[in-house]
């Protein structure tokens, strides 16, 4: 099941789960495997920013990736970003091999230039083979890589197996709208665009026209409900549904603690067994959790889905 422009909904980034050892937890990657398909995603990423890729070795980047793959019938798209391009294409032909519906492409933080940038992605798409489609990761606050929509469309323009831009600017909203308005000119093809940033401008993402999120939340029923209710037009109840979660959204969006929250809650969900991060990595205080309960049992008044 290979990834194709037309892509839509919700690809959740999977985070990675280890038991407090570091080793990883096999039962709650299953675990977490089903529950997202389980919630209606439409699709996995493994091995994002937030999966904690960095700290897996090869083997485990591809017994976890397998692992998933093997686990769900939704198509499964692979971080395969790495420092340099066997690494990159090495990953590219295990994952594919396993399965993978996709790789997705990081740009490294020493580009500077748009025709850098243009370049880098035609060296990585010829590394990975023409017939392997793959995802732009966007995401300038991590990566400090700027790509403004002309380069955007350079790349897909360039590269056919391209099919989806993972859209991680902030501010990004008139960049859909740019993107979007490319496509009816006709000077872009058309390329699925799945949102990232925590799900923290959803709402309007997909009012600028943005297929859908691909991005992490402790409660991705969520991200879900809004992409299928703008869908339908229904703009009030997306927004409602939105805002009954944005305090514990805001409160997971907190540079190099976001994903000790989102892991404390999944565990309090029952879906990990360990909030534990792989070193190096921060967990949270006492007072934190505290501040995560206190959100959770806020959350619970209004989505009975959110009470652990």
């Amino acid at each position: 099941m290979r990834l194709t422009p037309d892509a839509k909904g919700v690809f959740p980034i999977a985070p990675t789960p280890f038991h407090p050892d570091g080793r990883i937890d096999e039962a709650s990657v299953d675990r977490m495997t089903d529950f997202y398909g389980e919630i209606g995603a439409t699709g996995l990423t493994v091995l994002g920013i937030m999966g904690e890729a960095p700290k897996l070795d090869g083997a485990e980047a591809v017994a976890v990736a397998s692992r998933v793959i093997r686990r769900t019938r939704l198509p499964v798209v692979i971080g395969v970003s790495a420092p340099g391009f066997a690494a990159m294409g090495s990953l590219t032909r295990a994952v594919m091999d396993a399965g993978a519906a996709a790789v997705m492409i990081a740009p490294p933080p020493s580009l500077r230039t748009d025709d850098q940038i243009v370049g880098y992605y035609a060296q990585a798409a010829e590394v990975i083979g023409p017939d392997v489609p793959f995802v732009i990761q966007d995401y300038p606050l991590t990566l400090s890589v700027v790509m403004t929509p002309d380069v955007i469309r350079r790349i897909v323009t360039d590269n056919p197996n391209c099919v989806m831009l993972k859209h991680e600017d902030w501010p990004g909203l008139e960049k859909i709208s740019t993107l979007r308005a490319f496509q009816r000119d006709g000077s872009l093809r058309p390329i699925s665009i799945l949102c990232g940033n925590g799900g923290l401008f959803l709402d309007f993402e997909c009012e600028r026209g943005a297929d859908g999120a691909n991005t992490g939340y402790a409660f991705p029923e969520m991200l879900v409900d809004v992409v299928r209710l703008s869908a339908a037009g229904e703009r009030e109840r997306a927004h409602d549904v939105f805002d009954a979660h944005l305090p514990l959204l805001r409160y997971e969006q907190q540079p190099g603690l976001g994903l000790a929250v989102r892991k404390y809650v999944m565990m309090r969900r029952g879906i990990l067994a360990s909030d534990a991060q792989r070193k190096p990595g921060a967990g949270l205080s006492a007072t934190a959790k505290a501040e995560v309960d206190f959100l959770l049992e806020r959350l619970g008044r209004h989505d009975p889905r959110a009470r652990v």
